[in-house]
């Protein structure tokens, strides 16, 4: 098994246990979307007991399965999916984006916030694991021509 089809694996499976971690706080409340750094609007959503919260966890965490069936369906894990190349590179290009959201945190002086450096990481690698896997796809593709 090529590097690139193991680091879209393990890509795959963060992006899998991300997914559970955001619909687990539905059920732990409040406190796990404080945790979790939710938006202000979605910690009182989950403390009033609104739609809000539940709603877009949901959309969140389904977004989260989406990368994983593209990083399994380019590995071959499951059957090729529909616009495999184009969602590759997407993803890829917003895991670095967000994982560059660390950077401004380090010139702040509110001090640091560790858990979004490390957040921050893992996206950051995440979106290089789908990068690879993209180059990796694109390649196959021109052998294929």
């Amino acid at each position: 098994m090529r590097v690139e089809s193991r680091l879209l694996i393990s890509a795959g499976v963060i992006t899998s246990a991300s997914a559970i971690w955001h619909l687990l706080c539905i059920f732990g409340g409040p406190s796990w979307f404080a945790f979790a750094r939710a938006p202000q609007q979605v910690i009182e959503s989950a403390q009033q007991g609104t739609m809000l919260a539940p709603i877009s966890t949901v959309f969140v965490a389904s977004l989260m399965f989406a990368c994983t069936v593209f990083s399994f369906s380019a590995v071959g894990i499951i059957r090729k999916v529909p616009l495999l190349k184009s969602a590759l590179i997407t993803i890829a290009s917003l895991c670095i984006l967000r994982g560059l959201i660390a950077i401004p945190a380090f010139a702040t002086s509110t001090g640091l916030d560790i858990w979004q450096i490390i957040a921050s990481t893992v996206w950051f690698y995440v979106g290089i694991c789908f990068l690879a896997g993209s180059i990796e796809q694109y390649k196959l593709g021109k052998s294929a021509i």
